[in-house]
């Protein structure tokens, strides 16, 4: 029976070692090996996942959300920090085991809080000295066509449909002012849906992220 139970408890325990040192997101590689050891397909092999604005399309509405907890919501905070943060770290700053933390993170993947993973970039330093946000009227029931549109734009760093004077906030960086003239007067008016702009020069900006 010792024998037995040691059988089945030493590929678990191997499992949490490789994932002990393993960081978050994982690459292509480790993902397919992942993928392989769990007997799945390679991801370019599967159906596409339907995303969830098709599903929003479709249904009108976005499928229901599972409730976030206080240790979800500290590992959100924690890979906000920093994204390539291991599930050892996150499992050790939230006090779960490793095994939690790895089905928590999935889990908030499968479900479309987390979105992906990025660097945080210092647009100035990376060569992109003048940055802006432009307001837009547009034509009515035209928004998703002006989005697709606006997301081609060199630069375009957020896109967001509001309520007030104008319709579209739209956050640019470029740059110069040479880019950023041309880039609202060639491109951005040049959209026929698009009725007028104003543009916000960004003197300083400040990114809030969670405190350590």
């Amino acid at each position: 029976m010792a024998a037995e139970r040691m059988a089945e408890e030493g590929p678990a325990e191997r499992e949490d070692e490789d994932r002990e040192g393993a960081e978050f997101p994982t690459g292509r590689a480790a993902r397919e090996a992942r993928e392989a050891r769990e007997g799945r397909e390679p991801r370019e092999e599967r159906a596409p996942r339907e995303d969830r604005g098709a599903r929003e399309d479709r249904e009108g509405r976005l499928p229901l959300q599972r409730p976030l907890d206080a240790i979800d919501r500290a590992i959100l905070a924690m890979l906000r920090t920093d994204g390539r943060a291991s599930i050892r770290s996150v499992a050790e700053r939230v006090h779960v085991s490793r095994a939690n933390a790895y089905a928590r993170i999935n889990r908030l993947i499968e479900d479309g809080v987390i979105r992906g993973f990025g660097a945080h970039v210092d647009q100035e330093r990376a060569g992109q000295g003048a940055s802006a946000y432009i307001t837009l009227k547009i034509v009515q029931n035209s928004w998703r066509t002006v989005r697709e549109q606006l997301k081609q734009l060199p630069g375009a760093a957020h896109i967001a449909l509001v309520s007030g004077d104008f319709d579209v906030l739209l956050l640019v960086h470029t740059e110069d002012n040479r880019a950023l003239r041309e880039l609202v007067l060639t491109r951005i008016q040049s959209i026929p849906e698009v009725l007028s702009t104003r543009t916000l020069l960004v003197f300083e900006e400040t990114d809030l992220w969670p405190e350590e």
